[in-house]
């Protein structure tokens, strides 16, 4: 399906500061490739294939990285003499992709208001971290969203550690809280799908999504939750990496399709 996705990739990744001292999160790698690629070939699979990337904290290294992308996984050939090069196998990703600085120390809110006008006049667009992998149904995921006609949906899962808890009924999202303690049950698994009157209501340059936002949405009933029952890690951590690259080498991963 034709539809961008816009991806958080500005955040200092403090909890990650073996690996995020030298580069931003969104460039740690699972089995040699970056967990923004991981992402990003996710949502490919389903179509989406558009990106919009919100770059913060060493944002030339994501730079560098999509600029010279057939540089580093083709085969080619430098003719010196008519200065040109010849491109053999290539590793083909059929992607779009923008990459906007939006800030070193942008609140999330304010990274994606600051990609408004990447949106163009697209009535709805995915939106999440990159930092997170899934075997969620992106699909499944939009063909919900655009049933219900609401702002926004947020899928959730059901992780061990409990962080962007919810409560539902009826699929309408009644409590969120961001950092909730003692708390069984769905918390936020950071795939949202949104419509482009959700700028509306990013009044200021202060604002927090997950702190600010999400509770103004359920405020005005404008958040609908779609359940995903499957894989979902984030990787918020050293020992997270870890798990994802324990997950890689055994040879079944979930979130490659």
């Amino acid at each position: 399906m034709s539809m961008k996705a816009v991806i958080l990739a500005g955040g200092l990744g403090l909890r990650l500061s073996e690996e995020t001292q030298s580069k931003p999160k969104p460039m740690v790698e699972i089995g040699g490739r970056p967990i923004l690629w991981h992402i990003m070939k996710h949502y490919s699979h389903f179509g989406v294939s558009e990106f919009i990337v919100c770059l913060g904290y060493k944002g030339h290294i994501i730079k560098e990285y999509f600029a010279n992308f057939h540089i580093k996984y083709s085969d080619f050939t430098v003719d010196l003499s008519k200065r040109n090069v010849t491109f053999h196998s290539q590793n083909e990703e059929n992607w779009k992709i923008s990459l906007v600085d939006t800030g070193d120390k942008s609140q999330t809110g304010e990274r994606l208001r600051r990609v408004e006008e990447f949106i163009g006049d697209d009535p709805e667009f995915c939106f999440t971290y990159g930092d997170g992998l899934t075997d969620l149904d992106i699909g499944a995921s939009i063909n919900f969203h655009q049933s219900h006609g609401r702002l926004a949906t947020i899928t959730t899962v059901k992780p061990k550690s409990r962080f962007g808890a919810l409560e539902t009924d009826q699929n309408y999202v009644t409590w969120f809280s961001e950092k909730p303690h003692n708390l069984d049950g769905h918390v936020n698994g950071g795939y949202f799908v949104l419509k482009r009157e959700i700028f509306k209501i990013i009044s200021d340059s202060n604002m927090s999504w997950e702190s600010d936002l999400l509770p103004k949405l359920v405020e005005l009933r404008q958040l609908m939750a779609y359940e995903h029952c499957g894989f979902w890690q984030c990787m918020d951590t050293l020992r997270d990496k870890e798990i994802l690259e324990d997950i890689w080498n055994s040879g079944s991963v979930p979130w490659q399709i």
